[in-house]
């Protein structure tokens, strides 16, 4: 049994789930909606550039979570997957998912975004196990803080090692799947990196690298991505 690592936003989803999250609040009313519109944009742009301050990030974004009780936060989500996420919820992604679900491949998606946006949206594509940036909890309530280490960039090779150590994995035979240049730390670890849909910089470094680039966007199953064919 090998891991099957998949990054989730711009990877499994036609869209960034964090960004798209901002959003939602924003159109609700929920926040104040253009300065957060336009802060959200403003965090995800550094994103793909490669420069976001994570700390700075999880602050603005977290924020919102910890004003509201959580049975009102999990109405918002459920709100959120049907409007927002389910219509970028790839099928060839599911084909892919399935594809090393079928190999016998232990699965794992491994993101950046919180856990609270997160895990619903991992459980829709039929993945139990999961690791991205833990919201901090207080008596049933989310403090707007983060408990241990952000799951970005070199961050998440972090979380995986400790992950794996719990639960005796290893990575030998593993496959990484992500879009984005600030995984580049796992990529390097990984046994069986692949891009998906990525963006320039990545698509750059693929290439030099002679690393498999595919798209889950042009069809209903994976398939090779033209020799130009960053996201843009």
């Amino acid at each position: 049994m090998a891991l099957a690592l998949f990054d989730l936003d711009n990877t499994l989803l036609a869209g960034d789930s964090d960004h798209l999250w901002g959003e939602f609040l924003a159109d609700q009313g929920v926040v104040e909606r253009d300065w957060y519109k336009s802060e959200n944009l403003r965090y995800y742009r550094a994103y793909v550039e490669g420069t976001l301050d994570i700390r700075e990030f999880l602050n603005f974004s977290l924020k919102p979570l910890s004003e509201h009780p959580r049975e009102r936060l999990d109405a918002w989500h459920r709100r959120f997957m049907q409007e927002k996420i389910e219509p970028v919820m790839l099928p060839a992604a599911r084909r892919l998912i399935e594809r090393h679900r079928d190999a016998g491949d232990r699965l794992l998606v491994i993101t950046a975004t919180n856990a609270f946006v997160t895990r619903p949206i991992a459980r829709a594509f039929g993945i139990d196990d999961l690791l991205a940036t833990e919201p901090e909890i207080v008596d049933g309530r989310y403090t707007g803080r983060v408990t241990g280490i952000p799951c970005f960039q070199e961050g998440k090779v972090l979380r995986l090692q400790a992950w794996i150590r719990r639960r005796g994995e290893s990575l030998s035979g593993s496959h990484f799947y992500s879009d984005s240049i600030n995984d580049l730390p796992l990529l390097n670890r990984v046994e069986h990196p692949v891009i998906v849909d990525p963006d320039p910089r990545l698509h750059e470094e693929a290439v030099r690298r002679g690393w498999p680039v595919i798209t889950l966007r042009r069809g209903p199953v994976p398939a090779p991505l033209d020799s130009d064919g960053g996201r843009g």
